[in-house]
């Protein structure tokens, strides 16, 4: 603080004289100019966290506002993909979204229940292959005939493939019916790599049938 010195006199003017309480006011010179400047700094501080702070929470807005389209956008979408049974009758988001959860529960089931069929039929499939490979070998599976005598007729009994070469059933029944047997049952039943085919049939005089004779024409 700045110091002052007022000497006085018994002699001195009295207009000379400067009033106690203009001493006692007396302000030293730049005192009021360092506290406005200090004022004023203070006041540009507090606005510049003003203005900062204000930024941050025009940032945040923006942000949430695009946030908040984006889910709009989206949901849009997720709803246009959802059948008209899974939000019948619904209006809240929510109840929606548990549409959307069931929906995809039960694509998942249609999924699964495909997927055996698929395995189901594959297998299938590569088991018919390999019965259609073993088939058209002959050597593989090569045909034959027996032929023995029953009650009422004759038991034949065919095994064979399929090829250019197998004995068909059809030339089996042919052969019969040209021997003056009635054919009553044909059972084919399939094994791996051919089919046996047991016929029975029935004839009025066994004695007209000769057996070995019938089973060597069946084989050639």
């Amino acid at each position: 603080m700045d110091e002052m010195f007022f000497h006085f006199s018994s002699g001195s003017d009295p207009q000379n004289t400067i009033p106690q309480d203009e001493i006692l006011d007396y302000v030293p010179m730049g005192g009021s100019s360092s506290r406005g400047r200090q004022r004023k700094l203070l006041s540009t501080e507090k606005s510049e966290n003003r203005n900062a702070d204000d930024k941050k929470k025009s940032m945040h807005r923006d942000i949430e506002r695009q946030r908040r389209q984006e889910m709009s956008t989206l949901y849009a979408s997720l709803r246009t993909l959802l059948p008209l049974e899974y939000i019948k009758g619904k209006r809240a988001i929510s109840d929606h979204m548990n549409g959307a959860v069931s929906y995809v529960k039960d694509l998942q089931k249609r999924i699964d229940g495909l997927n055996a069929k698929r395995d189901e039929l594959k297998k299938a499939s590569d088991n018919w292959s390999g019965f259609e490979q073993g088939m058209t070998s002959n050597e593989a599976f090569p045909s034959s005939a027996v032929v023995r005598q029953s009650l009422d007729g004759v038991e034949v009994v065919i095994s064979t493939s399929v090829g250019p070469k197998a004995l068909t059933l059809s030339r089996v029944l042919q052969l019969l019916l040209e021997e003056g047997l009635d054919v009553v049952n044909c059972i084919t039943t399939r094994i791996d790599g051919g089919l046996i085919h047991t016929i029975q049939t029935e004839v009025s005089d066994l004695r007209g049938v000769h057996v070995p004779y019938l089973e060597q024409k069946l084989n050639k």
